[in-house]
């Protein structure tokens, strides 16, 4: 074979390569991240965490959108595409939260969480955004948690809803703390316009986009 027909085939693979890659259908999935669980699959250190490629057989290169805290649940938006994870981080998205607090949760307390409390962050104070907060009459069905909340024996708790668009570590449960009410457990419900719809703790749905702008799915 001569050094001009070798040239041919070996640019004209590389193009069908490339035009291979590029037309590789992306995939999208709606996680309901469990209690006890790390928003990653790779965990490098030496005490031992529960991973997300435990929960389901997600194909290779998948990536979490953002993260939820260990013992936080509900909503994780996962996809193999870095640009879409990139474009969706970069947004001012909002995202919403609810919260099971100690105590019977007063209306001063929910004012004071929608104009903006202090909190402790990098070593500093911060206050944070206002942002719109109520408590929840009607709780969706969670299903009991991996971890049992504490005994109902050592006093009444409530459920609110705490929607933010940033996302300083650990945000909400400072806020709720701050205003004396500590959170007991935190499901997100909600990330722009993609909720949690009814998936169950540890279940998978994988759809076609995240229509984060667009209100196309409901709680």
């Amino acid at each position: 074979m001569s050094l001009d027909n070798y040239l041919f085939l070996y640019t004209k693979a590389s193009l069908q390569n490339s035009a291979m890659l590029e037309n590789t259908q992306h995939q999208h999935f709606i996680l309901f991240k469990p209690y006890g669980y790390l928003s990653q699959f790779i965990y490098e250190l030496k005490r031992k965490k529960k991973l997300l490629g435990e929960i389901y057989n997600f194909p290779q290169g998948t990536m979490a959108i953002g993260r939820l805290d260990e013992d936080s649940e509900g909503l994780l938006l996962l996809t193999t595409d870095g640009k879409v994870s990139e474009q969706i981080r970069s947004k001012k998205v909002d995202k919403e939260y609810y919260v099971q607090v100690d105590g019977v949760i007063t209306p001063e307390a929910i004012e004071q969480l929608q104009k903006g409390v202090e909190i402790g962050f990098d070593g500093g104070k911060y206050i944070t955004k206002p942002c719109r907060a109520f408590i929840v009459t009607e709780v969706p069905d969670f299903g009991p948690r991996a971890k049992k909340i504490r005994d109902e024996r050592h006093g009444p708790t409530t459920w609110a809803s705490i929607t933010v668009n940033e996302g300083k570590f650990r945000q909400v449960r400072k806020m709720t703390a701050a205003v004396g009410f500590p959170t007991l457990r935190l499901v997100r419900v909600r990330i722009g316009n993609v909720y949690l719809q009814n998936l169950k703790a540890g279940e998978v749905l994988e759809v076609s986009n995240f229509n984060i702008d667009d209100a196309t799915q409901k709680l």
